[in-house]
């Protein structure tokens, strides 16, 4: 326990409970799509230091995505969750995306891989210049990674580019850039819209500060290339507004090919993956790294036709989710590691680019707390060893 100013005042001991009745499904999902975006795993003796490059522990960065696709989830790989932008450098990411496509093509499950901006470095994004240049530069970086991603076999994520906020003078010059990188696309592909809680360097993306007219410019963006995109991955933090884009999504798959809401909600998934009478969203969350066991039980419930065991299900994680992504919300991978370390699932409580250092002492042991009060600590004695060993290393001694 803590005081204000972060001063131990006192301890107790807590009996882990036992982890959630998480089943894995006997066949594919089918009510619902859904990706859990997964993180990295490092090298625990490398130099995995702030401005160094990643090294990563390739066999538990993908034996981690097996237990995902176990549970019969796909599997969203090279994003935000990843730390694309935040200590996965470009050498990296490809390797990342190669080996991921391979695995997942070992096992006939689902893979999706981010296509970005980020191997332009910062040094050259900060000299780019709005107008027809910096653009082009744009443009041709996106299709340098939108080609690595459908060479390796995966389903591309077309990703929010901090370069492309910057050269952009409005609207026009986001219609102008996406219209060239999907011309690229051999099959549909996903578009993500991540807000500012999850990247500052992204205001005013599609050209405005303004939600409503962000949002009229990414539905004009759908509509133009509707039967090149698959679906759009809203990580806004906004139930409202995704509900009014969800169907405003509806009707145009009314009139063409059905374009998805992926929900990036990771506040409000719950309730939108629920859904209401007029629809529901399908699933692409980085709190689904963490909870896929849990994920995974509620979406058989779903396809059982028992929405309300899914939802209560879905529900029981929500507080942890909340507070693993409270913010700032860009440091909510250092949560999610933490959960894979309590749970045996990495060698060590780390993250390429030290990371892992991004949350308090307190904020990771009331993670701790919630993810046991929901069933996510899937093997107690572990779980409880390990944190004994953190809260001293941490200098909690009594």
């Amino acid at each position: 326990m803590f005081d204000g100013d972060g001063r131990v005042t006192g301890s107790e001991t807590v009996e882990l409970g036992a982890p959630g009745p998480w089943t894995t499904p006997s066949g594919p999902l089918t009510s619902r799509v859904a990706f859990a975006a997964a993180h990295v795993v490092p090298q625990v003796g490398a130099e995995n230091v702030p401005g160094a490059p990643a090294v990563v522990d390739w066999d538990s960065t993908l034996a981690y995505r097996h237990r995902i696709w176990e549970h019969g989830l796909g599997v969203a790989d090279a994003m935000d969750t990843a730390q694309r932008g935040m200590g996965l450098d470009w050498a990296a990411t490809q390797e990342l995306v190669r080996r991921s496509a391979a695995e997942a093509a070992s096992v006939g499950a689902r893979v999706a891989c981010g296509a970005g901006t980020d191997q332009l470095a910062p040094d050259v994004v900060a000299a780019l210049e709005p107008g027809d240049a910096g653009l082009a530069t744009v443009a041709d970086a996106y299709r340098e990674q939108v080609h690595l991603v459908q060479d390796a076999g995966a389903q591309v994520i077309v990703m929010a580019s901090r370069a492309l906020a910057k050269v952009a003078r409005g609207p026009e010059d986001y219609a102008r850039v996406y219209d060239a990188v999907l011309a690229d696309a051999e099959q549909p592909v996903i578009l993500h819209w991540l807000g500012t809680m999850f990247d500052p360097a992204l205001a005013g993306y599609w050209g405005s500060d303004s939600v409503d007219s962000a949002t009229a410019t990414f539905l004009d963006l759908v509509r133009a290339h509707q039967p090149r995109i698959d679906g759009v991955k809203v990580s806004l933090l906004d139930a409202a507004h995704e509900v009014g884009l969800r169907r405003s999504l509806a009707e145009l798959s009314s009139g063409g090919s059905e374009v998805r809401l992926y929900t990036g909600d990771d506040f409000n998934y719950p309730e939108l993956i629920a859904g209401d009478e007029q629809g529901h969203s399908d699933a692409l969350l980085g709190i689904f790294a963490a909870i896929y066991p849990a994920a995974s039980t509620a979406l058989q419930a779903f396809d059982a036709g028992d929405a309300n065991r899914g939802h209560k299900i879905l529900a029981s994680t929500e507080a942890l989710g909340r507070h693993i992504f409270a913010a700032p919300t860009y440091y909510y991978k250092t949560g999610i590691a933490f959960l894979s370390w309590l749970n045996g699932f990495q060698p060590g409580f780390s993250l390429v680019g030290g990371l892992h250092s991004g949350r308090s002492l307190r904020h990771l042991i009331e993670l701790a707390r919630l993810a046991d009060g929901c069933g996510m600590l899937l093997d107690p004695p572990l779980a409880a060893a390990r944190l004994r060993a953190f809260v001293v290393t941490n200098g909690v001694t009594a």
